[in-house]
This record gives C-alpha cells, sequence and structure tokens, in this order.
C-alpha cells in the first residue's frame, strides 16, 4: 500500500503534508504503522485509523478501496467546505452514498447536535458502515439501501464490482428480486421517516446515480433542505442537478470534487 495517488515528490511530499496537518502527529504515526503491518509477511486484513477529526478510531479493509477514502476525507479533509455552518444548528444530515462510513463520523464528530441517516446499497460496505457509526449511540440509522427518484428495487451493474473498487459501486434500474439487486428509497421517503421537517446537510456521492434522482420527483424534499454537497459525475449529472436547484436560493461554491450549496438566507 501507498500513499493514495502520490507518484512524484511533490504528490507525496502534499500527501504527508495534508495527513501531518489533519490526522494529528499521532493519527499519522498509527496509519503509517497500519500499513507497514499490512504488507508484512503476516499481513493484516484490517487497520485501526485515527484522526483528530473523528472522536473515535476507525476500522479499514485492507484491500480495499478504505485507505484512500480515509485520505480523502480526514487527510485532504474534502469536507472543510462546511467549516463556516454554524455546528450547532445543524440537525439531520442525510448521507446517501455513506460507504464505509468515514464521512458519516467526520460529520457526527463535527456537528455534536446533528442526528445522521446513513445510506449505503453494497453490502460488505454497509457492514463495515455500521460498525464505524456504533460508537455515536443513539445519533446513527444506518440503511443497507441506494437513493433513487422512487422507491424501487436497483440491480447492481457488474462491471463495478472487484477489489479497489468498493467506494464506487454502481447500480441501475432492474424491478427483478435477486442476489444482486439493493432496495432503493427516494429522500422525500427518508425526509418523512425521519422525524424531521428539513434536512440540514445532505450530502451524495452515488456514482452518477444523481442524476435520477434529480430529474424528477424532487420539487416536494428539495425546498426542505439547507446545504447540499454533492460528487457530480460527468456534465449531464452536471447539467440536471443545476436544472432541478435553479430558484432556490442557494448560494453555489466548488471545493475539490464536490459542488457546495448553501441557503442564502441561513445564518453561519
Amino acid at each position: 500500500m501507498i500513499e493514495p495517488g502520490a507518484r512524484t515528490y511533490k504528490e507525496k511530499w502534499g500527501w504527508y503534508k495534508s495527513a501531518w496537518e489533519n490526522l494529528g502527529f499521532l493519527g499519522l504515526f498509527n496509519l503509517q504503522l497500519q500499513k507497514r503491518r499490512a504488507r508484512s509477511s503476516n499481513p493484516i486484513l484490517e487497520l485501526e485509523l485515527r484522526s483528530k477529526h473523528s472522536r473515535f478510531p476507525l476500522t479499514a479493509r485492507t484491500f480495499s478501496s478504505d485507505v484512500q477514502a480515509f485520505h480523502q476525507i480526514f487527510a485532504t479533509r474534502e469536507y472543510r467546505c462546511l467549516d463556516d455552518v454554524q455546528q450547532d444548528k445543524v440537525e439531520l444530515i442525510v448521507d446517501c452514498g455513506a460507504n464505509v462510513g468515514y464521512s458519516a463520523a467526520y460529520f457526527l464528530s463535527r456537528f455534536p447536535n446533528s442526528e445522521v441517516i446513513a445510506l449505503e446499497p453494497d453490502r460488505d460496505n454497509y457492514k463495515l458502515l455500521k460498525r464505524n457509526v456504533a460508537p455515536y449511540v443513539g445519533r446513527s440509522t444506518t440503511l443497507n439501501v441506494a437513493v433513487w427518484s422512487a422507491c424501487t428495487t436497483l440491480q447492481l451493474d457488474e462491471s463495478t464490482q472487484g477489489t479497489g473498487r468498493e467506494w464506487g459501486r454502481q447500480f441501475t434500474a432492474s424491478g427483478v428480486q435477486g442476489s444482486s439487486t439493493v432496495q432503493a428509497l427516494d429522500i422525500d421517503s427518508v425526509l418523512k421517516d425521519s422525524g424531521y421537517e428539513r434536512i440540514s446537510l445532505l450530502k451524495i456521492d452515488i456514482e452518477g446515480a444523481e442524476a435520477e434522482v434529480f430529474a424528477k420527483n424532487y420539487e416536494s424534499w428539495l425546498p426542505n433542505v439547507d446545504h447540499i454537497v454533492i460528487e457530480l459525475h460527468g456534465p449531464e449529472c452536471e447539467k440536471i442537478f443545476h436544472e432541478a436547484i435553479r430558484g432556490q436560493d442557494f448560494s453555489i461554491s466548488s471545493c475539490d470534487e464536490l459542488t457546495v450549496c448553501k441557503r442564502a438566507d441561513l445564518p453561519t
């Protein structure tokens, strides 16, 4: 295992610099120690990772994309775009495409009054998601479901299977039950079942399915969302998303791969 994405000396230095700043000395030391153990003659299957931005240690699978995901969320801190959001005002967070729970753990740590509903369709990712958010007793709900424009059944795209692609699983419309299918919910149903009137923060990273989510049936729930952080996968997704949020009084910015939407009339 090497530093995620680091090929040149400059890239490696940038990786260590961001890791030092955002993981802290002990977190970076622990990460390097765990990686050394993982590539030893008797490799371990799981790593215990730490960051000053997570209240509790997190588990990663050795032979997977988990370390890359951890690095993205905690070492480069991709959700730093939310630093100006008033922490005690964030109540309900809906994490669509929660993977193994690193983003949920980050949000639960940063926003102490929040409750997170984390949705993840991949069964193996979901098992680790439940473990990683378990310490946040009473503040997290996990659902082994995908996110779509309606409540339905989806089929796993077989081309997105395989080791190292755990954070990029994709699903398509199916309607047929089977071993490679998963149930999907629409965001309106998630909000209604939550007991909250509004979503303080909606995080979406669902590998292109955002085109379906924002193409239809969004009119009932979108006005009840205060902040959105979303990764848009390609020009078509960008077009559909920006058309949907037009007139919603969002201020729009970008941060690395994320598009960030904040309601202009909310206090910060």
